[in-house]
């Protein structure tokens, strides 16, 4: 509901822009993180609900300049209760949606020339000014959270993706709802498909890597270190980067083989990032075998001209065409020993590079981006910054 009604409706978009942590309960908007003042001057947070009436599936309009308040009564700062908000104690029966929500007053204050707010965007900011004005002056705080707190909220995200509404690309985005995808190796090029979808909608990410996060990882690696992250489980690391961003994530520390069929039930796609031919090929074998679609990532570089040359190389194989491109050997399936990407050295612009034209890959698949021609292989050459795409048509 969040994103529909964002998309058809200004006011609302407004308020989602600006901060407020919005949330939707059958006919009713709930803002929740309003902060206020109870009798004693304490900070306390509290929740304004208002009613939603439908014009039509996807606009609503007020019912009247009315709200209700979870919470007390809201004080000045001189601990006095703030005048003029009319209502008084009542209840109102929310859904199970909004569990943390329990209305205990209402609250009727109409502006003073037209008697009656333009929208919605005016009637929260007015009685936020109110309500949270004396708290935001004592303790510094805002209501502009960004926060989605509705526990069972249609987006994966715990932030509102205020963007995506703006932009109007909604339908787009909704591609992704229904997909499972998994990351095999949380290495420099792995670090940052993860980081690129864990910003996109998809329904649930598993990512699976056995190693330990150390120095070298942090020099390829998409945000800040910390410096207590060394030493401790790449999936430990990125799960705890990861977890209050976005919801539907589990990383596991865990070596993929062929033997893993549980640990795939229900993907939907597949990225591999590891750097052993050997490994590769057991996980191509379970991917294939199961029918699900991936991608993989790979480079070679070396310094026979000095500077480093080389390829980064991005592989698609389809549910159907996957044994075959398997067989085209685009993605060795043997140990490299001359492959100079094997000594750990630090090109977090190519890892970024190699991560960003799969997760292109993957969104032109789910019609997210434009597709021209189907490629199966891409190349990107470091020397002349060309890239080059292989397509059976």
């Amino acid at each position: 509901m969040f994103q529909k009604l964002v998309s058809h409706n200004e006011d609302i978009r407004r308020l989602a822009e600006k901060g407020y942590a919005l949330g939707f309960d059958s006919n009713y908007m709930v803002i929740r993180d309003i902060s206020y003042l109870n009798g004693q001057r304490q900070l306390e947070i509290g929740a304004i609900v208002t009613k939603l009436v439908f014009v039509d599936q996807n606009q609503v309009v007020q019912d009247d300049h009315q709200v209700f308040f979870a919470g007390s009564v809201p004080h000045n700062i001189d601990g006095t209760p703030i005048p003029n908000l009319g209502g008084g104690p009542t209840q109102l029966a929310l859904s199970g949606a909004c569990p943390d929500v329990i209305v205990q007053r209402s609250f009727s204050n109409k502006p003073r020339i037209s008697g009656k707010f333009q929208d919605f965007y005016e009637k929260i900011e007015s009685y936020v000014s109110i309500i949270s004005g004396p708290a935001m002056e004592l303790y510094d705080v805002t209501p502009y959270t960004f926060r989605i707190a509705q526990n069972n909220s249609e987006s994966v995200f715990k932030f509102h993706d205020t963007l995506t509404s703006r932009a109007e690309i909604g339908d787009l985005a909704s591609k992704f709802h229904d997909d499972v995808v998994a990351i095999v190796g949380l290495g420099g090029t792995g670090a940052y498909v993860l980081d690129f979808l864990a910003k996109t909608p998809v329904r649930e990410i598993r990512a699976f890597d056995l190693d330990h996060f150390h120095v070298h990882n942090a020099f390829r690696s998409p945000g800040r270190l910390d410096e207590g992250e060394l030493g401790k489980p790449k999936a430990e690391v990125y799960g705890s980067r990861y977890e209050n961003f976005r919801s539907g994530l589990k990383v596991q520390a865990k070596f993929v083989d062929s033997s893993c069929t549980d640990d795939f039930e229900g993907v939907t796609f597949a990225f591999i990032c590891v750097d052993k031919g050997s490994s590769r090929a057991g996980i191509f074998d379970l991917l294939i075998k199961k029918g699900i679609p991936f991608i993989d990532v790979g480079m070679g570089l070396s310094r026979k001209n000095g500077p480093i040359g080389g390829m980064v190389r991005t592989s698609y194989f389809s549910v159907e065409n996957g044994p075959k491109v398997k067989d085209m050997a685009v993605a060795p399936l043997a140990d490299n020993p001359d492959n100079l990407y094997k000594t750990n050295i630090q090109i977090g612009e190519l890892n970024a590079l190699n991560a960003a034209l799969a997760v292109i890959r993957f969104k032109q698949l789910r019609s997210f981006y434009f597709e021209e021609i189907p490629y199966y292989n891409v190349l990107y050459d470091i020397c002349d910054q060309k890239i080059v795409g292989e397509s059976e048509t």
